[in-house]
């Protein structure tokens, strides 16, 4: 009889723990009413064409920019990467928070420059905002599909007489086609999970509905509209799990080496996004920081968040490792660790409403940094469990083997051998969980104790009270934050860029070694 994993009864528990709450969401919603009102089918369209909407933007923005940053040798390719993909890092609620204060009448742009420009808010400003900050899903998975591609084909549709823009439409873009509605997915998702920009650009839709239902007393009402915003979640996360990969032997990488105007041209269309999602907020919040200094920030809103940011990251490690080794193990294992990922694609709003239902039923935790740190590590586990699973996978089992028969327990293996070596992976996915919780804004809205402001909250409570100026500290340390957590993005694409060509270099020498070893025979 085959001896049961000991990774299996704890990541059983933690896979039940991380189903509580949805059962607590089920329970509250079950006697609530007006789930098909007119109310609810407006909050529902205005979901779905902010969804529907941004994916469009994110895709049509997206996918010319990937094909510049992967076949267009354009002067520092590399800083350009980086600047593209830094709006995936950076907190869309500071975005919309900027746009907010910097258009229309009144606004920092015709403080500065004298000129009028339209108020930015409602369905078309929360679209623009989140296409900004959404469109580096699909340049990233579409440029990743690009770099796989071989050249040899659009060289064959050029000699055939297409011109290189119908080579990239006809030929390019439908083997790539699977990376570009994967990107869009990841876009509509994050559409659908975020608070802050609908929020601040006043839209209605279920993020901001569940939140002023909760401000209200309307807890049944709160969980009623989670789960339906659940519901389209999940429909959402299976469309994006039909959508596979196309994996084709790579061949030379297409290069394009512009002439000197199309450079400038290229520049010129990339110059205006990178200054929008960047240079914006960044233009904007330290206008804030030379007009009013530091007036009004307390240090302890950032002790606050990186006390509470902490514990979640120590937490989150210590479950991982539990789950990321049971799903090495078998299938039960891989199925525990599914369950687990479920808190990253609820909603952190919805993940608050229904721990507050919790904290009142256990007054002990209720407004209590515990409960927080909770929701935190419910949230950001699958963070932790991706990379300390990612290093384990990669652990050489022959040395756990000889541990064994040089007489270790496998407790003892265990703890000198195979956490010493998957350290690398505890540390990154702490460091992970660490940065996003540091962002995370509904939930601690929802669940923070009394008078436990956060970087975030604090951002929040200056929209809220109009005194814009003093959101410029706690603004720029929030994208010092997503700067950081961008490094360690980049770092870990490079990796496995490196480890993808060195397996690719060993496939391709393996027939070589082949042939010598026969001639030598």
């Amino acid at each position: 009889m085959r001896r049961l994993p000991l990774s299996y009864p704890l990541a059983a528990l933690v896979a039940l723990a991380a189903l509580m709450p949805i059962g607590v969401l089920l329970q509250l919603g079950w006697d609530a009413t007006g789930a098909f009102s007119s109310r609810t089918l407006g909050i529902l369209l205005n979901t779905l064409l902010l969804t529907l909407f941004t994916a469009l933007g994110a895709t049509l923005l997206g996918v010319p920019l990937a094909l510049v940053a992967a076949y267009v040798q354009l002067p520092w390719k590399r800083l350009w990467l980086i600047l593209l993909a830094a709006p995936l890092a950076m907190p869309s609620y500071i975005g919309a928070f900027t746009f907010y204060a910097a258009f229309g009448p009144g606004g920092e742009l015709e403080t500065l420059f004298g000129f009028s420009t339209p108020r930015l808010d409602g369905l078309p400003g929360a679209t623009l905002v989140m296409t900004l900050y959404t469109f580096p899903f699909v340049l990233l998975t579409t440029r990743a599909s690009l770099r796989g591609l071989d050249a040899s084909l659009v060289d064959a549709a050029r000699t055939l007489g297409l011109s290189l823009l119908m080579s990239l439409w006809r030929v390019v873009l439908p083997r790539v086609s699977n990376g570009i509605a994967a990107g869009a997915l990841l876009a509509a998702l994050y559409t659908l999970s975020d608070f802050g920009t609908p929020a601040i650009m006043r839209v209605d839709t279920f993020t901001r509905v569940i939140f002023v239902e909760y401000n209200a007393f309307g807890l049944s009402q709160a969980a009623m509209l989670s789960l339906q915003l659940l519901a389209i979640v999940g429909l959402v996360l299976f469309l994006e799990t039909r959508v596979g990969s196309q994996r084709e032997r790579p061949g030379r990488p297409l290069s394009l080496w512009p002439s000197r105007w199309q450079t400038g041209a290229a520049f010129a269309a990339l110059l205006p996004v990178v200054g929008l999602a960047i240079g914006l907020p960044l233009t904007v919040f330290g206008v804030w920081l030379i007009r009013e200094g530091t007036g009004g920030f307390d240090v302890r809103y950032a002790w606050n968040s990186a006390h509470a940011s902490l514990l979640a990251a120590l937490v989150a490690v210590v479950l991982a490792v539990p789950v990321a080794h049971a799903a090495i193990a078998g299938k039960a294992g891989r199925l525990m660790e599914r369950v687990t990922y479920l808190g990253f694609g609820v909603p952190g709003i919805v993940l608050g409403t229904a721990l507050v239902y919790v904290g009142l039923q256990l007054p002990l935790l209720y407004q209590t940094l515990a409960l927080l740190v909770v929701a935190y590590v419910f949230r950001f586990l699958p963070l932790a469990v991706g990379s300390v699973r990612s290093t384990a996978e990669r652990l050489d089992p022959s040395l756990i083997q000889a541990a064994r028969t040089l007489g270790a327990s496998p407790r003892e293996a265990f703890w000198r051998i195979t956490m010493p070596l998957t350290m690398r992976g505890l540390v990154a996915g702490a460091a992970l969980v660490f940065l996003e919780a540091m962002r995370e804004l509904p939930a601690t809205l929802l669940l923070r104790p009394t008078d436990f402001e956060t970087l975030a909250t604090y951002l929040w409570q200056v929209y809220e009270a109009g005194y814009f100026g003093r959101a410029a500290v706690p603004g720029l340390l929030l994208v010092l934050i997503s700067a950081v957590g961008l490094a360690l993005m980049l770092s870990g694409e490079q990796r496995a860029e490196m480890g993808f060509l060195k397996d690719e270099k060993a496939r391709d020498e393996e027939p070589r070694d082949e042939m010598l070893k026969d001639e030598k025979r």
